[in-house]
């Protein structure tokens, strides 16, 4: 059976670090770009990192660059976003996606995107 399932999540202080995983099962999860998007309420969905299917191209939105790190391990089926100097604005449901496409249009316009997990909630709040 298919699954992109998320953990990692939870109440965090402004400033905090949380590291949220994605780990998948049911497909070949190396021929895959895998990126960690996020909605708040109110708010569009938006893509927050992507990963090449090898690891050799990441990117960033222009928000959590500097302070959000992406990374995968194909040998435990499993992506990684560490997210360090967390801020308010950083509240959201963070969900992992799959998909056999570039990290740009994956990221910015969510195109290609084969597979979604049903998220995990991060809250950022003193």
């Amino acid at each position: 059976q298919l699954q992109l399932v998320e953990s990692g999540g939870g109440l965090v202080q402004p400033g905090g670090s949380l590291r949220l995983s994605c780990a998948a099962s049911g497909f070949t999860f190396d021929y895959y770009a895998i990126g960690w998007f996020r909605q708040a309420p109110g708010k569009e969905r938006e893509g927050v990192s992507c990963i090449s299917s090898t690891g050799g191209y990441r990117k960033y939105g222009d928000s959590v660059k500097g302070r959000f790190t992406i990374s995968r391990d194909n040998a435990k089926n499993t992506v990684y976003l560490q997210m360090n100097s967390l801020l308010p604005e950083d509240t959201a449901v963070y969900y992992c996606a799959a998909g056999k496409a570039t990290v740009q249009n994956m990221c910015v316009s969510q195109y290609g995107i084969d597979y979604w997990g049903k998220g995990t909630l991060v809250t950022v709040s003193s």
